[in-house]
């Protein structure tokens, strides 16, 4: 079945993908490990929540009254989540290219991590967010800071995205997370600054990695 735009229906745009074998391996060991390391990061936070690191002289946040905006970080975080769910579904390369970036995301995240001992900044005000508190434990997590965990999602759903008008509405998504979690005090300045650089760079060595110019829609 196609719909009436010409788009595969999503039943078959996976079942091509599934018999695609290039399609079919980086589907299936692409979830596998992302589920090990998502299962893995309660653990992690939990050793770096327990250490102690340096408290930044961050001159924005310095300048910058502490608010809570835990709903709509919320919001717009999930919303767009929802939105890359969808165009996913119906374009299993967009989720090849998501979860595999997703992986070496949190690779990189883990490593300067540990790497890079933080304490919050102050005047931190707890981000209240149900869902993503079950990748941390359901434990308030505060030593994640630098690369922004919030602000990399997002540039990697932006990446993703492949409609002009899913771009323009995850630039914007983007750029209203990065001030919010500012104002929040979650992060300092760098972490935020620093994850777009970051995560387009994995995006695009990820690619490089997967040879994905040979995933093409058409591929059968």
């Amino acid at each position: 079945m196609v719909t009436e735009l010409g788009t595969p229906s999503i039943k078959q745009a996976w079942t091509a993908a599934l018999q695609s074998p290039k399609k079919r391996d980086k589907l299936l060991i692409g979830s596998f490990i992302v589920a090990i390391i998502l299962s893995s990061l309660p653990i992690f936070f939990s050793f770096i929540q327990k250490r102690k690191g340096i408290v930044l002289n961050d001159w924005v946040l310095a300048h910058l009254p502490a608010y809570d905006v835990s709903v709509p970080i919320f919001t717009i975080i999930w919303g767009m989540a929802l939105l890359i769910f969808i165009r996913a579904l119906y374009n299993p390369v967009i989720y090849i290219n998501y979860v595999w970036t997703l992986i070496f995301i949190n690779i990189a995240r883990m490593i300067s991590i540990y790497l890079v001992a933080l304490d919050p900044p102050n005047g931190l005000i707890h981000l209240v967010d149900p869902l993503t508190g079950v990748f941390y434990g359901n434990v308030v997590i505060t030593r994640d800071l630098f690369f922004s965990g919030h602000t990399s999602t997002l540039v990697l759903i932006f990446l993703c995205l492949e409609k002009r008008n899913d771009k323009i509405l995850g630039f914007i998504a983007i750029v209203a997370v990065m001030v919010l979690l500012l104002v929040q005090h979650i992060h300092y300045t760098i972490d935020v600054v620093a994850a777009p650089v970051l995560v387009y760079m994995i995006f695009v060595l990820t690619r490089r990695f997967l040879k994905l110019d040979t995933l093409k829609n058409h591929e059968n």
